[in-house]
């Protein structure tokens, strides 16, 4: 038999709260609440399991393939279990005028991982953009924004991670 997505405190807490995110919607418009419920399933879960993702469908009264159409279009989500540190590194333009791509390298080679790869403790990826054109090169740690990095910050930055 398979195990449970949610413990009973979770379910409850799931429950308590898709019901707080859909009185915010018309009863015929249910399905407007997915980005709300998709963050409250990763808020409990970590990442969105398929059958979280079945749960959430069946409350916004969609099918499970929009749920996944609408958690794949966003980076925002993760649809594999990510490590306890997901990091993001802006390589769009600007970021990329300022040595982007060797500062992903660099993490890269630090961190034993290529860029869309993860591990127990890091999950590397390559995002479009971070909103930090002026400070040039950023990323974020979970939701931790570090910018006008150099290879000394990046080292200092993730010499305090535990």
């Amino acid at each position: 038999m398979a195990e449970p997505l949610f413990t009973p405190e979770e379910q409850k807490k799931f429950d308590a709260e898709i019901a707080e995110i859909l009185s915010h919607y018309p009863a015929d418009r249910k399905s407007a609440a997915m980005l709300p419920a998709l963050r409250l399933l990763q808020e409990l879960k970590g990442w969105l399991p398929p059958e979280g993702l079945k749960l959430v469908a069946s409350r916004l009264d969609v099918t499970p393939e929009r749920a996944y159409e609408v958690a794949s279009f966003y980076v925002m989500y993760h649809l594999k279990k990510p490590g306890k540190y997901v990091v993001d590194v802006c390589t769009n333009l600007s970021c990329s005028l300022w040595g982007a791509e060797k500062m992903l390298a660099y993490l890269e080679q630090k961190l034993g991982l290529k860029a869309g790869e993860a591990n127990e403790r890091f999950t590397l990826r390559e995002t479009e953009c971070l909103a930090s054109c002026g400070t040039a090169p950023c990323l974020q740690i979970n939701e931790d924004h570090h910018e006008s990095l150099t290879k000394a910050k990046l080292d200092a930055i993730f010499e305090k991670l535990s």
